[in-house]
Formats: C-alpha cells, sequence, structure tokens
C-alpha cells in the first residue's frame, strides 16, 4: 500500500513517519525513521517482501526495524532528510535502486 511513497523516500533520502503494529504487544507505536530498503530479509524463513527502516530511537543495539506491510498502519514521508553515513557500516546490497554514492 505505501511502497511507491517509501521507495521515493529512499531515492529522496527523505526520514519517514511510520506508525505500526508492535509484534511484542500488538500496540501501535510511531517512530521517525530513515527507509533503507524493501525486499525480502536475508536469511529469513519468511522471504516476503518487507519495509527495512533504520529507527533512530532504538533502544536495542540492533536499529534495524524490518516490518511485513500488514503491520504498517500509516505512513508519512516527512520533508526532513536523513544521510546514509549517519548508520551504513556494512557492505551494501538493496533490492530497491538508489544514487548514494558510495552507499549505493
Amino acid at each position: 500500500m505505501y511502497q511507491d511513497y517509501f521507495v521515493h523516500a529512499i531515492q529522496d533520502k527523505k526520514k519517514i513517519r511510520l506508525t505500526y503494529i508492535s509484534k511484542e504487544d500488538g500496540k501501535e507505536l510511531t517512530k521517525v525513521c530513515a527507509p533503507m530498503d524493501f525486499g525480502p530479509r536475508r536469511l529469513a524463513h519468511n522471504q516476503s517482501d518487507r519495509y527495512h527502516l533504520w529507527d533512530y530511537n532504538s533502544d536495542q543495539r540492533h536499529h534495524i526495524l524490518s516490518l511485513l506491510p500488514e503491520r504498517v498502519v500509516a505512513m508519512e514521508v516527512l520533508n526532513d532528510e536523513f544521510s546514509p553515513d549517519e548508520f551504513i557500516t556494512w557492505p551494501t546490497n538493496w533490492f530497491v535502486k538508489r544514487d548514494w554514492g558510495v552507499y549505493s
């Protein structure tokens, strides 16, 4: 449902305000995140496409949030830009094409 908005946000390096249903307790959470990719989660049993985002405010060491589309309640593309060098520290192999320089 939000895939086109999400892909454009990746390509334009725009942050997203995302409301989703938490897997842990079934409650709605809203966070501001950087969109990273849309596609299956590598090495996961369920290879369904999902939204992959950088959660700036995660209280865990692992800040990547991967959500199946059915868990997304609302998505708003913000005017705030992000820079991939804020969080990418690994070799990339994206599903969605983008021009992020060395992070593409």
